[in-house]
Formats: structure tokens, sequence, C-alpha cells
């Protein structure tokens, strides 16, 4: 069954207040996509289902010490913008840093992120340039392969950091290839959204030798 906006509240067990921030955040995005494709205008209709609960999904995974909650290659902010609009009611204490390299994607996820008084950073850098940020919880999604993906965390990681990788059909062989070259301690976990989708939930990682 779809999530609409009717359901979110419910499903995710979320405040009207947040329900009224998603709002504003859906009119930003209609607003700015026709001028910088910010989403596949196929889902336009859908983003309550397609964005908003995919990201918002993740939430539940996470520990209830996490404090930093460090987001790849943020687009459209999904998911770390529909988390941070989230944990401004649920957990205020914690802090979001949204990496985005494009410039005006950037810009999007900072006229949201003020709108909606989010504690969240946007930085506007490539990934693997930025300083290490000592991270709680770390996402992405389609950002790259999880190989790639666990190269660019290492740095921001410490001994209790998580990652939460949403991932397509294909996450076993990615999982195969990250093998040779990392030790990972992972979770599977299925998609409420997309049944031929699944939650990587990495609770370690460390190089083979």
């Amino acid at each position: 069954m779809p999530v609409s906006k009717d359901s979110f509240a419910k499903i995710f067990d979320v405040s009207r207040e947040t329900i009224e921030r998603l709002e504003v955040y859906e009119a930003l995005l209609k607003k700015w996509n026709p001028r910088i494709n910010l989403v596949s205008r196929s889902t336009l209709d859908e983003i309550w289902h397609r964005h908003f609960a995919d990201s918002a999904q993740l939430f539940q995974y996470i520990d209830k010490k996490c404090t930093i909650w460090l987001d790849f290659g943020s687009g459209a902010g999904f998911p770390g913008l529909v988390a941070a609009a989230m944990a401004k009611d649920k957990r205020p204490d914690m802090r979001f840093i949204l990496v985005e390299s494009d410039q005006r994607k950037a810009a999007f996820l900072l006229t949201v992120s003020n709108a909606l008084a989010l504690n969240a950073s946007v930085v506007s850098e490539r990934i693997e340039s930025i300083p290490p940020q000592n991270a709680d919880v770390i996402t992405a999604r389609a950002v790259a392969s999880l190989d790639q993906l666990l190269v660019w965390s290492a740095p921001h990681a410490h001994k209790s950091t998580v990652l939460l990788l949403p991932k397509g059909n294909s996450y076993e062989s990615e999982l195969t290839a990250a093998r040779k070259h990392w030790h990972i301690g992972s979770e599977v976990i299925p998609s409420m959204t997309d049944s031929s989708s699944v939650i990587l939930r990495i609770e370690d990682f460390e190089r083979a030798v």
C-alpha cells in the first residue's frame, strides 16, 4: 500500500508540525524541480511514498545516542533532509550535515533547511574533500557503490558509527564486491516502500589486510 500524506503521520508516528514542515518541503521541491531537476518528474505525484517515506523509514534504525547524522550526496535532500525534519520534534539534539557538491542543489537544500528552521548544515564540496566529521550515522541514497561508500565513510566514522544505505536489487553483488576489500558486519533490512529494495545497516567495517 503506497504511503500517502494522510497515512504518513500514523506510520512514522510524527507530529502535525512535522507534516506541515514536509508540506512546505514538497511545495519547494515542486517549485525548484523544473529548473534544476532534483527528482524525476514521474515521481512528483508520489513524493510522500517514493521520497519522504523511503527516507523516513531509516529513522527507526538509528541509535538513541546518535547526535551527528552525515548524509552523502544529498541532492534533493533524501534521506538527510527528511530525517532532519522528523528530528526537529523527535530528536532536537541531533545535528545534520548534508554534503552536496552541486551548487544549485546545495542552494535548494539550504533554502529548505532555512524555511523549516532545521538543525542542518549544507557542505557544498566533494565528499572526499571534507574534513572528518566523527558522525554517528552515515547515509547515502543512490550515490555510489557500497565499496566507494565505505571508502568515503571511513574517515568520518568512529567505533559505534552506523551506516544506513538504501540499495536496489543489486545489493548482493555490491556486498560481494565490497568484501574483497573490507570486513563488513551488515544487516539486510527489506524496504517498506519497494519490494525490490533493501536497507543495508552496517555497524562495523574495516579494510581487509
